[in-house]
């Protein structure tokens, strides 16, 4: 299971949960965004733009990549299903641990799957791959992978998927992101979303940059008509224009996650040193704290009994999920 799943805690237990299963933004929807939401309403009864133009013209001028590279759609997850529908590959590379979603998509379209569990053995293994999904810093455990090591994976023959929806939450982000390589790479598809940085995951956008035009028509011929709805779109675009927010969202993850690690550590956990939004660790019992979510991630490929996944949240609610923690039997 994903993380996020509040209601089905509110509805067994008849009270919301202190959510630190779901690694959103801890400051919350900008209110910029609140107000294009709003405004967007008057024009409910129209279909939304099924190319999502005045978006991929923000996204266009935002990164300096020609509109005719960008592709749209209801969050990454579901770009991530357009990019194997298009694609069809035969034979496909996944890190482990990584996101699900990448192996369940490959999965449904029958691709046989290959796994790597370090990252040094990637472009040898990729030679091999049609397709090859990263996720940059890695979901579950907020690792980065070398800038060298993705360029090295450029010149294998498949395709490689970046998916760089945790990236905007890392200190010198620009360091680490292959969107300088787009106008040289037509095997190259970077996967962003407004989810968590913006803390819009119920408004489910999400956009791939594309490293050849044809590729992006063919992510955007595939799926539903229309993939983003209207004020999902314009919620995007006021986002874009608000720079101000994530840089106060990156100062504030840069300041409470080494404060959380520190505490997990003081508790005997495992901590990975992540550089999301979000900590990995690892605790020898069953944890269950009172009235909080946690991820489970013993579902996730290399992984097992006793991980789990946190959230950085707000100080006085990462004080309580010590505490809550602590007190776990």
């Amino acid at each position: 299971m994903h993380g996020g799943d509040w209601k089905s805690y509110l509805e067994q237990y008849g009270k919301e949960p202190l959510d630190f299963s779901a690694s959103i933004s801890p400051l919350g929807l900008p209110g910029s965004v609140r107000e294009a939401v709003i405004r967007s309403l008057t024009a409910a009864d129209r279909y939304p733009d099924p190319r999502c133009r005045e978006l991929c013209r923000a996204l266009s001028a935002r990164f300096s990549v020609p509109e005719s590279r960008i592709a749209c759609g209801n969050g990454a997850a579901d770009l991530i299903y357009r990019i194997v529908a298009y694609v069809r590959p035969k034979t496909a590379l996944l890190f482990s641990p990584c996101f699900s979603e990448y192996e369940k998509a490959l999965r449904e379209y029958g691709t046989e799957l290959r796994f790597c569990e370090r990252a040094e053995q990637l472009p040898e293994l990729a030679e091999s791959a049609e397709l090859t999904f990263l996720c940059q810093p890695n979901n579950p455990t907020g690792l980065l992978f070398p800038p060298a090591l993705l360029r090295e994976l450029l010149d294998s023959r498949g395709i490689l998927v970046l998916d760089e929806c945790f990236l905007d939450f890392v200190e010198k982000r620009e360091e680490y992101s292959l969107l300088g390589s787009l106008p040289y790479r037509r095997n190259l598809i970077i996967l962003n979303a407004f989810t968590k940085s913006y803390a819009m995951a119920g408004l489910r956008l999400g956009y791939a940059v594309c490293g050849d035009a044809g590729t992006a028509e063919g992510i955007r011929s595939v799926g539903q008509a229309w993939p983003v709805s209207g004020p999902a779109q314009a919620a995007g675009i006021a986002a874009l224009g608000d720079r101000e927010y994530m840089e106060r969202v990156r100062a504030f993850i840069a300041a409470e996650r080494p404060r959380l690690l520190n505490a997990l550590t003081e508790l005997g956990f495992e901590v990975v040193p992540g550089t999301a939004n979000f900590l990995l660790f690892h605790s020898d019992r069953p944890l269950h704290p009172e009235g909080i979510l946690l991820r489970d991630c013993s579902g996730f490929r290399g992984l097992g009994t006793g991980w789990y996944r946190t959230a950085v949240r707000l100080p006085e609610e990462n004080d309580r999920l010590i505490r809550a923690l602590r007190e776990c039997d």
